[in-house]
Order: structure tokens, then C-alpha cells, then sequence
């Protein structure tokens, strides 16, 4: 519908051409409709009228029964119009009101015999209005006449039966289907209308026949289908049967690739972008299947149609994704692109040229992405942040010119959104870089000298008390901190107080400073920010000696609470005022969520200030934490590696269980993470039975089962096995869920007093040689591997044998180590026959372990590799040839 134009020229403000619907009510409108009962009809005037009262159901208006009863028997009169405008407005408005079952008898008879009219455009407005609202005994009455429509001459009556049916399909599925000989045939019509609306209603007859639909693809992709719209519609339905068809393992080859292949060369657009997009789809594609599909993509960049343009590149950012190197060859076209009218395509150009660039092209993006970002909007933006953090963790050693670039963009304007998205790079840029550390900081330091937004304030500072005491210098960032306690407000003063306390406790030589600006903060007018000045001093002892940190104290100011923020809580809350002080130790400690445990479904990892300070450090901090709360597990020692979570139950089961593994140098405990979806059950003495007979190193010593598990509450069971010390001790487990379950009272919410054993089957875990090794990065692998030196280096070669590419054997050796790729070199670029892939890690026993790894093609698909290893200990070295030996 129409709506108000604002103005005809933006020069002009004092002249607007307003909406003819503007400021219409519906009782006024309501008196025009008696028109509808004039002896003499004016047709322009009814449909004027018409047009408004569709306009106010467009707009949300609701009419009551009685209002709308009187509207629909006004407009049933106008059927003894012959005007063919004034019939449509009819038609539209019948379908509009929905008329009730008793109301349609009354308009059922004259939408009849529009339907066998001698006019085309009666015929099929009336097909669709009679769809639109007759129950499914009507509908029987007039099948016939329906299926005469389909395969009808007229290319509109016969499109407006389809359309009909694919709607009634939903509400009377049988009387669809009696169909299908008539819709079959309407797929070979010459009307390329027709035939897409055929194709659309063949496929949804038969969805739900994997094999028919197979079949209908089959005949059709042999076949001429004319209509691009068909076309790009079969397109679409051969991807779905080649997702859910095996590729031929003996000759490699994905069935009817060839006709998506032939696609590429036909001469509509939207066929051969279906076809393009449909192939950069399909799982696992290759590198051979992709390149005609990135050559016409290419071409597409080029096109003089936006539409066109935009459709490539978002396609290609995609690709990108997933094979970097496939895209590179598009780069020049895209760096075109940069500069094109449409914001959206520039964004999408400059963030896939980020993931697919070369070391040597950053410089060059930089200045192009420079001149760029003054133009676009802050959701664009923090696309293109997000992809410049990717590309400096790419390429670590132009960290320098990426980190420049975010703290020249950081003094600009923007919203929070933005501003948090920089700052999270920079942050992530920190931990993962150790050269970026200092000047990272120090642009945080600048950017909350000017900050608008408490909350990013306070987190800055929050990661400059962790950071900034490790630092070479640490004493050039208190300024930066005080100044916060004069010029902010009380939240980000009482967070400063904490920072400046932090490099007190980590910073001996620093101390009497510290005390000097703590002493200063406890006249501040906050009481929170006097409270923690107080409180600091206190702790830190607040005479000015310079003495050594007590641990306690550090433990008090860095480390986290290991106590259930619930538990404390409910505590709290229970608590009653008394001369008895809070006991913090009377909060119970047993764990009643999943701290660390990914749940069911997606979910989006944390990132920059969200996340822990150094990933994998901070995960085992964080389980460790968990693990020590155990009195079983205290004489573990250190924990050195948890795992990711590995689910051990389907999608949408009855009982959700996934595990994970902690590594310790004598002992592995599998933490198995449990959830019961099933809300009339009660889980009680829940347990996991392993068998270990396919794990001889491993004996069990503890397993601690969970009391009970009520419907949608997290529990955790644990499994404690003992293995040789400093040995890479590998097995399977079978697992078995045991338990008692318990009826709920959906009422009551109460369990029975009985309950009956049960057991459920889990998947087998596997413990690898991977989960012995801890993946760190290093940020130039060259200084590190000439610092290690040749003394524990263990080089020898090994056939790895036929395989589907480079880059297939490159992923399964990285997989089987389970170290860090460095630089980027995980990625094999294209076509190509010999690939280096440099990795780094820690050993089991904190042993700092770099890898340098040729692979090289030997023959056809015959993949041959070189193995150096280095390592602070030679059996390490030796160790790590074993794995690759043995694997």
C-alpha cells in the first residue's frame, strides 16, 4: 500500500506530497461504502472506496463481526458490475475479510461461474478467491474444475491453480495429490511461469519421498527446462538430493555435478548464480569442483548490475571461509571493489580480501581500508574489525601496521557496539602476540583518557591490573589509572582503586607509590570507592614497608570466586542481620551447573574482554579450580590439559551427556557432563560404569556419582583412572549410564517413593596422543626454532600414502599431533605439490615442542613428509615420532 512520501526534493522543505490515505478513519470510510448499494454504481468511486478499506487492514485496523459482515454483503453487490477493474478490487477484497463458512455460500455461486467465464482474468482471480476461502467439501465440488485450470492454455488461469495448490496443500493435502498427473504435465509447458509454479507444487507433493524426489530430479535434469525460474528452482532441489546422497568412493564423483557444471553456461544470470552458489555448497567440495564456479563468480564482479556484484562477493566472502586459497585468484577484481557506491559490496570486497590476502598485500589493504571506513556504518564496521583481528592472528609480524590501524580508528566516532568490537581485537591481539602487548595497552591506556562508556572503561582497567604488571615497565601505566579516580564516575573510580591495588600486590617496588594514591582515595565522596581503598590497604598493609605479597593476598585480588555465584546467593538471601558475622565457608560448595561444559545447541564463544586472560591457560585455571574443590583429586598434582567437551549422546535424546578429559602427569579424570530433558523423570544415583578393556595402561581408582539428577539441571559425575607417569598412554572406553528412575508428579512436582533401575548406552571415548599436548602459538617460529637449537632435534621421513590432496594429509597430521599451527601454515594453497606446515606446543610435562613438516607429493596421490622436531628434551623428541610413526 501507499505510503506518506515525505518530500519530492530535499531542498525544498517547506513543499511534500502527502499520502491520499493520510489521516483516513475507518468510520468515515465505513459511511462511504454504502455506496456498494447505489442503483446506479459508479465503478471509479467504488473502488476508491474499496482501496481504502484495504488499505486500513494493510494497516492493522480491525473491524468487528457486525462491521465486517455489512462490508462484505456491500461489496457481494458489485458482482453485477461488468467493469473488469472494479471485479479485481472485488476479488482482493473478499479474500482480505475471510469471509465466515455462512458467509461464503453467499458469494460461492457467482465466483463459480467466474470460474468457466469466457475472460481469462475473471477465471483466474476467481480460482484463487475460491482457494482463499471454501472449506474442503466445497473444494471437492469443484476439483474438476481446478484441474482443468492447471493444464489450461492461459498461462495466468493455469499459474493461479498452481499457486492455489500449493497453499491448499497445507490445509487439504489429499485433494492436492489426487493432482499429480495434471501438474506433471504442466511441468513441460512452454510458459515459463507455469512451469515454476508446477515444479514447485511437484516438489512439495512429494518432499516427503526421498526417492521420488530423486526421481523427479532425475527425469528433469536430463530433460529442457526452459524457465530460468524452474531452472534456478531444480538447482536448488538437485543440491538437496546431492546432501543426502553419498559421493562414489571408487571414482570420487558426486552425482549430478555435471548438470550444475553445465548450469554455469546457461544464458540466464539467476541460473548460472544458483548454479555457482549451489556448487561452493556442497560439503566437502574440492578444490577441482570449485574453480568453474569461482571463474563465473569472477566474472559476476565485474557486472554492471549491483545486484550481480553483490551476489558474487557474498558468495565468494563464504567461500573464503573455508577455502582462502580457491578465492585469491578473484582479489584484484574484488580490491576494485573497494571503492564501489554500494556499501554493502565494499564491506563484504574488503572483508574477504582480508581472509584471503598475503603478508605482502597488507600494507596495501590497509591504506585502501582506511579511506573506506569514514563511509560506512558501524554494523560494517565491526565486520571489518572482526576480519582485521583474523588477519593479524594470520599473519602475527605485521601486528605493528593491523594494531596502528585500531587505535587510529578507536579516536574516531562511534557507537558502543563498535567501540567494544575494536577494543576486544586489540585485547585478543595482546594475549595472542606478545610483541603487541606494551603499545596495545598503552592505546587502551589513551582511549580511556577520553571514554564515553562506563562499561568499557572499567573492563579496560579490569585487564590493565592483569596485564600491565607483567610488563617491562609497569609503572608508566599508573597515571593512566589515577587519573580515573579524579575524572570519572563512581563505578570506574571504585574499578581503578582495584586496578592500582593489583599492581601494588604484583609490584613490590611499587608499593609505597600505591599506598600514597589509596590513602588519597579514602576521601572520595563514593562509599564504594572508600570501602575498596580501605579494604586494599588493609590487605596490602598499609604501611608503606616493601615487603613481598602475601600469596593468600594475591590469591584474594586474582583469583575467582570458587564458590557457586547461585550457592552464594541463596546464602545471602537466607541470611538473617545478627551479632554472628556471614560465613562464607557455611555456602555450599557442590557444583550445580556446567562451569565449562558447552550445552546443546550453538553457542557463541567469548571473545576480548569477555573472555579468560589466555585461553588455554585460563581453561585449566578455571578446571583446575574445579577439580581441587575434590578432596579425591587433591593429590593429583597439576592439571596440565582439559579437553573440549565430546558429546557421547545424539541431538534432541532423552539424557544429554558429553565429557571432557583433564590430563594430570599420573592420574586421567573424565568429567561427565549430564543433563535429564525429560521433565516427569527423577535421576537418582546416577553413575557411569567404564569399561576399560580396550585401555590396559589405565586402572580405575575413584568414581564419584551424582545423588540425584531433576529434569533440566546440569550434574556432573566423575571417573578417576591412574596411568603410567610421563608415558603417552592411549585407549578406548565403552561407557554405560546407570541410575534409578523416579516418576514426577507433573502436578505436584513431587518424585514417587519407588523408582526402577535403568541403563543407557553411551558412545566410546578415546584418549589420543593430542591430549597430551597443550596448543601455544608462537609469533615468529624462525627465532624460536633457531633458539631451541639442534641438540634434542629428531629428523626422519615417512610415506603417508595415497591420499585426496595436500591439503587432506597436511589437516590429518596437525589433527594427529594436536599442536598449534604458526603463520598460517595449516592453509595449502592450491594446485600446489609440496607444502611446509610449522606447529608449536607444550608436551606433557610443560616440554616446549616446535615441528617443521615438508610434505611433498610422490607419484599420483602418493604423499611423502619430513619430520623435525625440537624439543627442551630428546625423549620428547623421540616421542613425537612415535605418534606419527604409530598413527
Amino acid at each position: 500500500m501507499a505510503q506518506p512520501l515525505v518530500k519530492k526534493d530535499d531542498d525544498r522543505d517547506d513543499e511534500a506530497d502527502y499520502s491520499p490515505f493520510l489521516g483516513i478513519e475507518k468510520g468515515a470510510v465505513l459511511q462511504e461504502a454504502r455506496v456498494f448499494n447505489d442503483p446506479q454504481l459508479d465503478p471509479r468511486r467504488c473502488s476508491q472506496v474499496i482501496t481504502k478499506l484495504l488499505y486500513l487492514l494493510n494497516q492493522g485496523e480491525t473491524f468487528t463481526k457486525i462491521e465486517a459482515t455489512e462490508v462484505f454483503f456491500a461489496v457481494t453487490k458489485l458482482f453485477q458490475s461488468r467493469d473488469i477493474g472494479l471485479r479485481r478490487m472485488v476479488y482482493l477484497m473478499i479474500k482480505e475479510l475471510s469471509p465466515s463458512a455462512d458467509e461464503v455460500i453467499i458469494v460461492t455461486s457467482s465466483l463459480m461461474k467466474d470460474m468457466t467465464s469466457k475472460t481469462d482474468m475473471y477465471r483466474a482471480n476467481a480460482i484463487r478467491v475460491l482457494c482463499r476461502i471454501t472449506e474442503g467439501t466445497l473444494l471437492t465440488q469443484i476439483e474438476r474444475y481446478l484441474k482443468q485450470a492447471i493444464v489450461d492454455k492461459n498461462p495466468v488461469v493455469a499459474s493461479a491453480a498452481l499457486v492455489s495448490g500449493i497453499h491448499l496443500l497445507q490445509t487439504n493435502p489429499e485433494i492436492v495429490k489426487r493432482w499429480s498427473n495434471e501438474v506433471q504435465e504442466a511441468v513441460q509447458s512452454r510458459a515459463a511461469l507455469v512451469q515454476f509454479h508446477a515444479l514447485a507444487l511437484l516438489h512439495q507433493i512429494r518432499q516427503n519421498d526421498r526417492l521420488a524426489v530423486s526421481k523427479l530430479v532425475t527425469s528433469l535434469t536430463k530433460g529442457t527446462v526452459r524457465s530460468p525460474l524452474a531452472q534456478s528452482l531444480l538447482i536448488r532441489y538437485t543440491s538437496q538430493v546431492i546432501r543426502e546422497s553419498a559421493t562414489n568412493i571408487q571414482t570420487g564423483d558426486r552425482p549430478f555435478y555435471d548438470f550444475l557444471e553445465g548450469c554455469l553456461r546457461h544464458k540466464a544470470e539467476m541460473v548460472i548464480f544458483e548454479a555457482a552458489r549451489a556448487i561452493t555448497e556442497l560439503s566437502g567440495v574440492t578444490t577441482r569442483e570449485l574453480t568453474p564456479a569461482i571463474t563465473v563468480l569472477q566474472l559476476f564482479l565485474s557486472s554492471s548490475k549491483p545486484v550481480l556484484r553483490f551476489a558474487a562477493v557474498r558468495t565468494l566472502n563464504k567461500v573464503a571461509m573455508t577455502h582462502p586459497m580457491a578465492v585469491t585468484n578473484c582479489n584484484i577484481d574484488m580490491e576494485s571493489l573497494i571503492s564501489d557506491q554500494n556499501r554493502s559490496i565494499a564491506t563484504l570486497a574488503i572483508t574477504t580480501l582480508l581472509k584471503t590476502g598475503n603478508e605482502s598485500s597488507v600494507d596495501r589493504l590497509m591504506k585502501q581500508i582506511t579511506n573506506f571506513m569514514s563511509d560506512i556504518a558501524d554494523e560494517f564496521k565491526i565486520v571489518v574489525v572482526e576480519a582485521i583481528r583474523s588477519l593479524c592472528l594470520k599473519f602475527p609480524l605485521k601486528y605493528r601496521s593491523l594494531m596502528n590501524f585500531l587505535s587510529n580508528i578507536l579516536r574516531e566516532e562511534g557507537g558502543f557496539e563498535y567501540k567494544k568490537a575494536i577494543i576486544d581485537s586489540i585485547v585478543i591481539l595482546i594475549r595472542d602476540i606478545p610483541e603487541a602487548k606494551e603499545s596495545g595497552l598503552l592505546h587502551l591506556c589513551e582511549f580511556i583518557e577520553d571514554c564515553e562508556f562506563t562499561y568499557l572503561s572499567t573492563q579496560i582497567l579490569h585487564f590493565l591490573g592483569i596485564e600491565g604488571p607483567k610488563t617491562s615497565d609497569p609503572s608508566k601505566y599508573i597515571r593512566y589509572i589515577y587519573n580515573r579516580v579524579h575524572l570519572e564516575n563512581a563505578t570506574v573510580r571504585a574499578s581503578a582503586v582495584s586496578t592500582l591495588a593489583k599492581f601494588g600486590a604484583m609490584v613490590d617496588s611499587l608499593k609505597p607509590r600505591i599506598f600514597v594514591l589509596l590513602r588519597r582515595c579514602l576521601f572520595d565522596s563514593d562509599d564504594e570507592v572508600r570501602d575498596r581503598a580501605t579494604l586494599y590497604l588493609n590487605t596490602l598493609g598499609g604501611d608503606g614497608s616493601v615487603v613481598e605479597t602475601d600469596k593468600d593476598v594475591k590469591e584474594f585480588l586474582f583469583g575467582s570466586l570458587d564458590l557457586p555465584l547461585v550457592n552464594l546467593e541463596t546464602s545471602l538471601k537466607n541470611y538473617e542481620p545478627s551479632e554472628e558475622p556471614f560465613d562464607i565457608s557455611s555456602v555450599p560448595r557442590e557444583v550445580k551447573t556446567q562451569p565449562l561444559a558447552e550445552k546443546k545447541g550453538p553457542s557463541k564463544k567469548p571473545t576480548g574482554l569477555a573472555a579468560p586472560p589466555t585461553a588455554p591457560v585460563s581453561t585449566v585455571d578455571a578446571y583446575e579450580k574445579l577439580l581441587s574443590s575434590i578432596p579425591e583429586f587433591a593429590d593429583f598434582g597439576k592439571l596440565f590439559k582439559s579437553s573440549a567437551p565430546v558429546e557421547l549422546t545424539e541431538a534432541e535424546t532423552e539424557y544429554s551427556v558429553n565429557v571432557v578429559k583433564h590430563i594430570f602427569d599420573g592420574h586421567v579424570v573424565f568429567q561427565y557432563n549430564c543433563t535429564n530433558t525429560i521433565p516427569e523423570q527423577l535421576l537418582e544415583h546416577v553413575t557411569v560404569v567404564v569399561d576399560a578393556s580396550e585401555a590396559e595402561e589405565f586402572s580405575q581408582v575413584i568414581s564419584k556419582p551424582l545423588k540425584s539428577l531433576p529434569y533440566d539441571t546440569p550434574g556432573q559425575i566423575f571417573v578417576a583412572f591412574e596411568k603410567p607417569e610421563g608415558v603417552l598412554s592411549v585407549g578406548k572406553f565403552s561407557n554405560m549410564l546407570r541410575f534409578t528412575v523416579k516418576e514426577v508428579d507433573p502436578t505436584t512436582g513431587e518424585a514417587e517413593d519407588d523408582g526402577v533401575e535403568d541403563e543407557y548406552q553411551l558412545e566410546d571415548l578415546e584418549v589420543v596422543a593430542a591430549d597430551y599436548m597443550l596448543k601455544v602459538g608462537v609469533s615468529n617460529f624462525r627465532n624460536a626454532w633457531e633458539s631451541m637449537g639442534a641438540d634434542c632435534e629428531r629428523v626422519d621421513e615417512y610415506g603417508l600414502g595415497p591420499r585426496e590432496s595436500l591439503a587432506e594429509a597436511v589437516s590429518a597430521v596437525v589433527n594427529l599431533l594436536g599442536l598449534q599451527p604458526c603463520e598460517g601454515t595449516e592453509v595449502v594453497p592450491s594446485n600446489s605439490r609440496s607444502h611446509t606446515c610449522l606447529l608449536s606446543g607444550v608436551y606433557i610435562g610443560n616440554v616446549k615442542v616446535l615441528v617443521r613438516i615438508s610434505f611433498g607429493i610422490d607419484g599420483p596421490k602418493e604423499v611423502a613428509m619430513k619430520l623435525a622436531v625440537r624439543s627442551e628434551d630428546e625423549t620428547v623428541s623421540d616421542a613425537i615420532h612415535e605418534i606419527v610413526a604409530s598413527g
